[in-house]
């Protein structure tokens, strides 16, 4: 029997859904009220704020930032880009941070990657109010992450967590293998998981036997960025599958590896010139429990997940009572 699909653009839209409701909810409560003393919930427009830095013109970074964009207008949170040149600076930038973090109308503070290479990246993103580090890749959200405190947690291992929870799989007591320790996706969805109760391993590319590891999986998380390296040879029937990889195929050869016979995809192939395929081969489908989709699986819920954090920072550092709308 083929493998249940979890639909993660749904779940994304039940997220933004939750996400609109919650903003709603901050502008009522941010209605004058003569209950309140100043600077309590209420006394001002609460309307959540996120700012993106963009430098220069990397048209995937620029189809990102608009897709960021438009979920903001659809949620109600207010946004705005800011579009240093290519020839930015590390000061330039570091300046343009620090103007953010002083803004109190902005909640959320989100640097599009990649950045020039004049530009020391990690200098740039530490500079980042960690309060406002709605990417929650700053040290100090990871040490909240890592000690189970309450923070701004990355959008792609949080998404991973609703697909599981929002689907009814349970992660306690289950043996979970993460493939990939990247410090965006890997290690954070790693953490999320032992924070869930599972036992978990992290494999990568000096792990021995590495199907045979991920073979003892219950949860299989594939997070390597390598086209359909995961095989059926790599899950235990009946294990959920979360594939986090989206690549990109143009070579026809790789393609008919992948899809041969399926008369729909190759269709859109031909007329497109590539398709996009996970870290995890079509054939898994036929072994595993459940497995996500690419396209649509994790990677709507990481627009998502950046919405709800702008929310969720947004009532963290203005004092807001009300209760959390999620588990992340």
């Amino acid at each position: 029997m083929p493998a249940t699909l979890l639909d993660g653009t749904r779940i994304a839209q039940q997220i933004r859904s939750e996400v609109a409701e919650e903003v709603k909810a901050l502008a009522a409560a941010s209605a004058p009220s003569g209950n309140l003393r100043p600077g309590e919930l209420g006394s001002s427009n609460l309307r959540p704020g996120l700012a993106v830095l963009l430098v220069g013109h990397n048209p995937a970074s620029e189809i990102y930032v608009r897709g960021k964009i438009k979920a903001c207008e659809e949620v109600g949170i207010y946004s705005e880009t800011l579009t240093p040149p290519e020839s930015a600076t590390t000061s330039e930038l570091l300046a343009h941070v620090d103007e953010l973090n002083r803004r109190d109308d902005i909640d959320g503070i989100l640097v599009q990657l990649p950045l020039p290479p004049q530009v020391d990246a990690k200098k740039v993103l530490l500079a980042v109010d960690p309060a406002k580090d709605v990417d929650g890749f700053h040290p100090m959200n990871v040490g909240f992450l890592s000690t189970q405190r309450r923070g701004l947690v990355p959008c792609t291992p949080a998404g991973v967590m609703e697909i599981l929870g929002r689907s009814g799989i349970a992660a306690s007591g289950r043996e979970a293998v993460v493939v990939g320790r990247s410090d965006i996706v890997g290690k954070p969805v790693a953490m999320l998981l032992t924070n869930a109760n599972a036992t978990v391993t992290i494999c990568h590319s000096k792990t021995r036997d590495l199907a045979g590891v991920c073979r003892r999986a219950d949860i299989l998380v594939a997070a390597i960025g390598r086209a359909g390296m995961i095989t059926r040879d790599f899950v235990k029937p009946g294990a959920t599958v979360i594939d986090v990889g989206m690549n990109t195929v143009t070579d026809p050869a790789e393609f008919r590896r992948f899809f041969a016979g399926n008369a729909k995809r190759e269709e859109a192939f031909r007329k497109k010139g590539s398709t996009l395929v996970g870290d995890v081969h079509p054939e898994v489908a036929e072994v595993a429990g459940a497995i996500t989709p690419v396209p649509g699986g994790v990677g709507p819920l990481t627009i998502a997940m950046l919405m709800f954090n702008t929310v969720k920072a947004a009532k963290m550092r203005r004092g807001s009572r009300m209760p959390e709308m999620s588990r992340a």
